[in-house]
């Protein structure tokens, strides 16, 4: 039996140049499921995406999925692609199993907490709102360590300030008092250490949402960290949101050990392979 992928509808063309399109996945013409294909926004037309595969239930176990998933790197390659990504809920370990088989690894994962009791900040740390006199300094700040880390897991360094300054704009409108944000000041013995960016209800959704984290480089490896994901579930139950959520980098082992031993737990994992 011979399984093939079947365009099933025009492609799209978008502005950005990126591309999308949906196929058929056949057997001998007969068709038993669905994938579409796309160009990943954050990273460009290089880099492409497996934005949904399934197979019919009837259908499934018999190295469909693994055959159609073969079929789009050929699909990407044509497309120019050197990249192709997907993302795999946590609990999907068929789905997991079969990535691995295929020679992709996970660069990132998203995590979630659900929250109860707003957590006591350690004894000599306090928290307040960051003013509108810090706001400059500390965006600033923001925009660039967002471009550095984007730059370092692959998107174009033109894309990444692109990005940058899109999301603040759009999410910071009003400074540090826009609407649904709080960052946070955290301040040990007097002295500022750190902040804390949260939202609720980002990225469409539910809940809180960590945006970033930063620890002043002259007073990491002391624990702030940690007190800072403390103010973050604070200011989560205090918005209403009694479940939390992050995403992070795998290669960044020190916050994956901190988000695990706060009892963070990966809702969503996401996975690339180079395409030789």
């Amino acid at each position: 039996m011979t399984t093939t992928l079947r365009p099933d509808g025009p492609e799209e063309r978008l502005a950005d140049g990126g591309r999308a399109r949906t196929y058929e996945v056949c057997v001998n013409s007969r068709p038993v499921g669905r994938i579409v294909l796309a160009t990943d926004r954050r990273l460009g037309p290089a880099a492409g995406r497996i934005a949904d595969l399934r197979i019919d239930e009837r259908d499934r176990h018999r190295g469909r999925g693994t055959v159609a998933a073969l079929a789009a790197e050929e699909v990407l390659r044509g497309w120019g692609c050197r990249r192709i990504e997907l993302d795999v809920p946590a609990g999907a370990g068929p789905a997991l199993r079969l990535a691995a088989a295929l020679g992709y690894t996970e660069y990132s994962r998203r995590m979630h907490k659900e929250l109860t009791t707003p957590p006591e900040l350690p004894e000599g740390s306090v928290d307040r709102p960051l003013g509108a006199a810090e706001f400059p300094d500390w965006l600033a700040t923001a925009h660039a360590e967002y471009v550095e880390t984007k730059a370092a897991h692959g998107v174009p360094r033109e894309r990444a300030e692109r990005a940058a300054a899109e999301d603040h704009r759009r999410l910071l409108p009003d400074g540090p008092a826009s609407a649904g944000q709080s960052v946070r000041v955290l301040a040990h013995e007097g002295t500022d250490v750190g902040t804390v960016w949260t939202a609720k209800d980002a990225f469409g959704r539910p809940g809180g949402y960590v945006l970033a984290v930063r620890v002043a480089p002259e007073h990491r490896g002391r624990g702030h960290g940690r007190t800072l994901m403390l103010v973050a579930e604070r200011e989560s139950l205090a918005a209403g949101r009694a479940v939390l959520r992050l995403n992070v980098f795998t290669d960044n082992v020190p916050a994956c050990g901190l988000y695990d031993s706060l009892g963070y737990r990966p809702a969503e994992h996401s996975l690339q392979k180079p395409l030789l």
